[in-house]
C-alpha cells in the first residue's frame, strides 16, 4: 500500500491525496511539535488540520514535546496514520531526538501506518535536513547537533516552491546550501505532493 505522503501545504492537496488511502484509514495523529515555537498567525496549521477533518477523518492532537518513548509508542497504537505538521524543522527533529521516536515512527510506517508530512512534516522525513538550514530555523534550537533525519524516505523535500514569501529564504539562503550533490532533492509547490513508492521510485502530483 502506498504510504508515505509529501506534501508543501496539505490544506492544498488534501482532497486529491485521500484518494489514495485505503477505506480502512480513518485516524490520524496530527502531530503540532513544528508549530510550537513559530510566532504570528498560524491559520495555516489549523487550514491544514480542517482540510482532513472535512474530509471526515478523526484527528487527535498531538506534540512530542515532553513525551517518552512509551508514550508515543502507547499513542500510534491507536491510529491509522501520523500527519506531522509544518513549521520550524529544527525544532522539530530535536523533539523527535529528545522523544527518543524516530524508531517507532519509522517501525510504524514500515508496519504500514500512513505518514503524511507537511512543510516541516515532509523536510524531516527525508535522510538530511541541513542542507536546508536558515540562520532563523538554527537559532532557536542551538542544542541541535545531529541532523539525520527519519529516514522513511530517501528524497528530501524543499518545500513552497515558487511561493512569494519564502522566496528571500530560498535565494538567500537554502539554495547555497542545498546546491550539491548526494541527496535527491524535490522542489514542491504547494499545489503538488509526492507519492514515495518505494524501491526508489516515486510520483509528484500537481492538482492544478
Amino acid at each position: 500500500m502506498k504510504n508515505i505522503f509529501l506534501t508543501s501545504s496539505l490544506q492544498t492537496v488534501a482532497k486529491n491525496l485521500a484518494k489514495n488511502f485505503d477505506p480502512k484509514v480513518k485516524k490520524f495523529l496530527f502531530i503540532t511539535t513544528a508549530s510550537e515555537i513559530e510566532k504570528g498567525d498560524k491559520s495555516w496549521l489549523q487550514k491544514d488540520r480542517d482540510s482532513m477533518v472535512d474530509l471526515g477523518y478523526d484527528l487527535k492532537d498531538f506534540t512530542l514535546t515532553n513525551k517518552n518513548q512509551k508514550q508515543v509508542e502507547e499513542s500510534l497504537t491507536k491510529v491509522d496514520g501520523i500527519i506531522m505538521a509544518g513549521g520550524n524543522t529544527f525544532y522539530l527533529l530535536w523533539k523527535i531526538q529528545q522523544s527518543g521516536s524516530a524508531t517507532l515512527i519509522k517501525k510504524f510506517v514500515e508496519n504500514g501506518g500512513v505518514y503524511i508530512g507537511s512543510s516541516a512534516g515532509s523536510m524531516v522525513a527525508g535522510p538530511d535536513i541541513n542542507i536546508t538550514r536558515e540562520k532563523k530555523e538554527l537559532d532557536p534550537v542551538p542544542e541541535i547537533k545531529d541532523f539525520k533525519g527519519l529516514g522513511i524516505t530517501d528524497l528530501m523535500i524543499q518545500p513552497h516552491w515558487g511561493s512569494e514569501y519564502f522566496k528571500e529564504s530560498y535565494l538567500d539562503e537554502i539554495m547555497k546550501h542545498s546546491y550539491q550533490t548526494g541527496f535527491k532533492q524535490i522542489l514542491l509547490t504547494d499545489s503538488q505532493y509526492v507519492i514515495d513508492l518505494g524501491d526508489e521510485k516515486y510520483q509528484i502530483i500537481d492538482i492544478k
